[in-house]
């Protein structure tokens, strides 16, 4: 029940977080779905997912609509178009004909004040898009903020030290996401992290035990929406 949170640990965790990759996002986005299935709460979701009518959409998108592409698409399957099962997973994969969650996962890991604006736009617009797929969507958001004292950034061969410590701007960060971002979102969670990127790549949660049972607790609250609005 927290495959979402140990997914984004081995983001950075043994190895070197590349900056600018797009599918980052997606690939930790994707397993909130398992956790919910995992978590139990909602036998609307756990039937659906067991008959394989409901998917998550790898390439985010919902057939015959336009719209922003969010990291994790979640919906009911096209009928003409079975879902595939992939090894270890509950939720199948596939197109979906309707959006019912939208997550958008975002990580501010460095220069972190210089990208607020562009990381509140991108989350703010992208609730509006998930909205305008379906009123009903429940919208979800992560945001993981980097709370060291020191970082080297890699993009493609290229690394940069930073020049001001994340651990500088992270509260400033996270204080502005949830001011400006929050109320978008039916769920918005901070993930406060610690992760130099560089050898021996560690990684450290600011508080595991917080962002645990905040992360849990977000579950129910996401499964108990979703067999209200969709069971």
């Amino acid at each position: 029940m927290r495959r979402l949170l140990d997914e984004f640990r081995g983001v950075f965790e043994g190895n070197a977080y590349m900056h600018r990759v797009s599918t980052t996002g997606d690939r930790v986005a994707s397993f909130l779905y398992e956790d919910l299935y995992a978590l139990g709460q909602s036998p609307a979701l756990i039937s659906r997912a067991d008959a394989g009518a409901i998917a998550v959409n790898t390439s985010n998108r919902i057939k015959g609509k336009r719209g922003r592409r969010g990291d994790g698409t979640f919906g009911r399957v096209i009928p003409t178009e079975p879902p595939k099962r992939l090894d270890g997973l509950h939720i199948p994969r596939g197109p979906v004909a309707s959006l019912e969650i939208g997550a958008e996962f975002k990580i501010g890991a460095t220069k972190l004040i210089a990208q607020v604006d562009r990381v509140i736009n991108d989350l703010v617009n992208q609730a509006k898009v998930f909205r305008s797929l379906s009123p009903a969507a429940i919208c979800v958001a992560f945001v993981g903020v980097n709370f060291a004292d020191e970082y080297t950034g890699h993009e493609g061969t290229r690394t940069f030290d930073a020049k001001v410590p994340p651990s500088r701007e992270a509260a400033d960060f996270a204080a502005r996401i949830r001011a400006e971002a929050g109320r978008h979102f039916d769920e918005l969670l901070i993930l406060g992290f610690r992760a130099t990127n560089r050898p021996p790549f560690r990684f450290d949660w600011v508080d595991a035990k917080d962002v645990e049972q905040s992360y849990s607790s977000a579950l129910v609250r996401i499964s108990a929406e979703y067999q209200r609005r969709f069971g």
